[in-house]
């Protein structure tokens, strides 16, 4: 594909974000199944859920521009994936709870892409005057920081005062 214009990037990036989104939810599954702390292992179930909905408007908003969502592979996402299965899942750990604080910290760098990108979208469908797909957008981005929020408070509030006791 060629990139003639800010609407071409834009729709670049939304089916990027949504190969993101994609390819993030399998591992948040897993990270979920292996944390040992119930209201960390709820949160990344939550995670998913919003990823979910992130996905559907994603796939909405690349509808309304005749585009399919699928098609491309985001390799920086890739990347984090792979980190987040060989440091959350396949490393051996001494106790559950530094576990725990491994598995919210490959989820936040997770979640810090999907921040990213989701504001740069939300920037250009602004500037192009979609207004409609700017509010999506945002509310996304918000859902996503709102979850990142929330997974500071899990670590700051007992996971990473435990693992320190490990």
């Amino acid at each position: 594909m060629t990139i003639n214009s800010l609407k071409d990037l834009y729709v670049d990036q939304l089916k990027d974000l949504y190969s993101a989104c994609k390819q993030s939810m399998p591992v948040v599954t897993e990270m979920g199944r292996a944390a040992t702390s119930r209201e960390l292992s709820e949160a990344l179930i939550a995670g998913n859920q919003g990823i979910a909905r992130g996905m559907e408007t994603l796939a909405q908003l690349c509808s309304n521009h005749g585009v399919d969502p699928t098609g491309e592979h985001c390799k920086g996402m890739e990347g984090l994936v792979a980190e987040a299965r060989k440091h959350g899942l396949e490393t051996q750990y001494g106790d559950d709870d530094t576990r725990d604080a491994s598995i919210i910290t490959q989820y936040q760098r997770l979640t810090h892409y999907a921040i990213a990108g989701y504001g740069c979208v939300r920037s250009f469908a602004n500037r192009l005057g979609l207004d409609e797909d700017g509010a999506a957008l945002q509310e996304c981005l918000d859902h996503t920081r709102d979850g990142d929020k929330h997974m500071t408070r899990i670590a700051e509030g007992g996971v990473n005062q435990a693992a320190a006791e490990g």
